[in-house]
C-alpha cells in the first residue's frame, strides 16, 4: 500500500494521509501444461476445436450446425486457455471481456498460429473475437 499526502486545506491545520491501494490487474492463470506461455496486452490464447469436437460436440452440445464447406477449413471456434492483462486506452487499463474457459467464435484470418509443446494454438487480439458462446 502506498501513502499519499494530501495538502492542507484552508479549514484544516493538520495534513491528512490517504491510503491508496493499487489493484493488481495481470494476466490470467495459465494451465500447467502451458505454464511457459502467457499472452501480453489484449491478446487471447485459444485452443481451436478439432473437426471431431465440432461434429460430435466433444461431449458438449454447441447447438450450432456447420455447413460442410466450413468443416473442411480450419476451425473458427475454440476454448480460451489464457488472457492477457488488457490494453491501455488513453492511459487507462481496459480489462479483458473474455475469461479463461469461455468458448468463442473468432475471425478466420485474425489469429497467429503457434505450436507449443506439440499443441496447435491460436494467439489473437480480443477485437478478433466475434462472440462468446454461453
Amino acid at each position: 500500500m502506498k501513502k499519499k499526502k494530501i495538502s492542507k486545506s484552508k479549514n484544516s491545520k493538520v495534513s491528512k494521509v490517504k491510503k491508496v491501494q493499487k489493484k493488481k490487474i495481470g494476466p490470467s492463470k495459465v494451465p500447467k501444461a502451458l505454464s511457459g506461455l502467457m499472452p501480453l496486452g489484449d491478446r487471447v490464447l485459444v485452443k481451436p476445436f478439432t473437426e471431431v469436437d465440432l461434429k460430435e460436440g466433444g461431449g458438449k452440445s454447441f447447438d450450432f450446425v456447420l455447413p460442410e464447406s466450413v468443416t473442411k477449413e480450419k476451425s473458427a471456434q475454440g476454448k480460451v486457455l489464457a488472457v492477457g492483462g488488457g490494453r491501455y486506452d488513453d492511459g487507462v487499463l481496459v480489462p479483458m471481456r473474455v475469461k479463461v474457459g469461455d468458448t468463442v467464435f473468432f475471425s478466420k484470418y485474425g489469429y497467429d498460429e503457434i505450436e507449443y509443446k506439440g499443441e496447435e494454438l491460436y494467439l489473437l487480439k480480443e477485437d478478433n473475437i466475434l462472440a462468446v458462446i454461453n
